[in-house]
């Protein structure tokens, strides 16, 4: 079969499961903390890759492509295997649907252009990646790929914060003293593991919070590094209102207290910035 016609059959492979919508690749000096987290937590691989040949592909050969994009099908080297169990051969083939430039010009993939994917294996394609999301092929600057092996690294080590599912009871125990305070946040994580969320108030300081990756909390809680995993796990899920559920147990000045220092954590948690849509 000829070359052609054997890189259209892969496209065509590739393209069988490729996400129906696209979007605008953010530039990567504007992806943040918490767009670099979903992306990298989604995908089994994160690869750094440099451009062998970009084939602009039609819709005949690989179906309807988004309004205002080219569909290319990308056949890299392999610069270096961020994450990837079993490890990846030396080159590797995808597809990606790049949108036009702000003026309408047609999208364009130069060769040796260097890129960050992340990505999932096609199964008995050990050559041939899917991206995991259709914005998944990130501009490679080293401060993005550093940002990325961080977050890998920090995600399979056995403490790595779970993902959190919800928040359980909430409890508020007034001190001995007026001004004085505890108040606890349970939460509910996808493998059961505990954590929680304390906020400690004393007459003529500044309140203090911490969050616990544990069963029973000492005073060397503290609150999470601001863009560290634990820190995207609160900050990117916790609502902006407790559940009522939550307050079940509280009596009404008690729930006061409570809504109040949960408004505090969330302040100091401060936003989840995301420059890309999830959708």
């Amino acid at each position: 079969m000829p070359l052609k016609n054997v890189r259209v059959a892969a496209a065509l492979a590739l393209a069988a499961a490729q996400p129906a919508e696209s979007q605008e690749l953010p530039p990567a000096a504007a992806a943040t903390y918490a767009d670099l987290a979903d992306l990298a937590l989604a995908a089994p691989i994160v690869a750094h890759v440099r451009v062998d040949d970009a084939d602009v592909l039609s819709e005949r050969e690989t179906g309807a492509v988004p309004p205002g994009h080219r569909r290319f099908l990308i056949e890299a080297t392999l610069v270096a295997l961020i994450r990837g169990d079993g490890g990846l051969p030396a080159r590797v083939s995808y597809l990606v649907d790049i949108p036009n430039d702000p003026r309408g010009r047609a999208a364009r993939i130069r060769r040796r252009t260097e890129f960050l994917v992340l990505a999932r294996r096609v199964p008995d394609r050990p050559s041939e990646l899917r991206l995991t999301a259709p914005d998944a092929q990130l501009a490679f600057a080293p401060a993005t790929a550093a940002r990325l092996r961080d977050i890998v690294r920090e995600s399979l080590q056995p403490d790595a914060p779970p993902r959190i599912t919800g928040i359980g009871r909430a409890f508020h125990v007034p001190g001995s003293l007026p001004g004085e305070s505890e108040t606890q946040f349970f939460l509910q994580t996808a493998d059961n593991r505990p954590i929680s969320i304390s906020v400690l108030r004393r007459p003529g300081q500044q309140p203090r919070w911490s969050v616990a990756l544990a069963e029973m909390v000492d005073d060397a809680a503290q609150p999470p590094r601001p863009e560290s995993l634990l820190w995207y796990r609160l900050a990117c899920t916790l609502p902006a209102a407790l559940p009522v559920q939550s307050l079940a147990e509280a009596a009404p000045a008690e729930a006061g207290a409570i809504r109040a220092d949960y408004r505090l954590v969330l302040q100091r948690l401060g936003p989840c910035a995301r420059t890309r849509s999830r959708g």
